[in-house]
């Protein structure tokens, strides 16, 4: 059975998609730690990143470095903080976090809210970001 996160890079289930190519599938993460946090996914579905190929995961990670980018020239932040938990969607991710202070990439706190056109112009802004 497909993951979220595999429905949503198949477009089944709509998303504020950022970025994608034949292999990776970028989106704002809908419940943000704080505005800009995005979610970069293989779309092959793999549980555990660390059991994605050698390869694969490089190339995520290069992918996740142009996204990171992209949101730094669209979001006031210090740097883009890097997650990886791998606990709440059995589909391997990262976590792009716009960090001010290292408080800003703490999943215990409260989560931003953005309104569906807020959400909308972000992922427009950051996907024309993308060099």
């Amino acid at each position: 059975m497909a993951t979220i996160f595999s429905k949503i890079a198949a477009g089944e289930i709509p998303s504020y998609k950022v970025a994608e190519d034949n292999r990776y599938f970028a989106f704002l993460d809908i419940n943000p730690l704080v505005k800009g946090h995005v979610l970069v996914i293989p779309k092959q579905e793999v549980d555990y990143i660390f059991d994605v190929d050698d390869k694969t995961l490089a190339d995520m990670m290069v992918f996740a470095k142009r996204i990171a980018k992209a949101i730094e020239r669209v979001v006031p932040c210090k740097r883009i903080g890097v997650a990886v938990l791998g606990l709440e969607v059995p589909h391997a991710h990262i976590h792009l976090v716009p960090l001010n202070s290292e408080a800003d990439i703490s999943f215990q706190k409260p989560r931003a809210k953005l309104s569906p056109d807020e959400f909308s112009e972000l992922a427009k802004q950051i996907s024309e970001a993308i060099v």
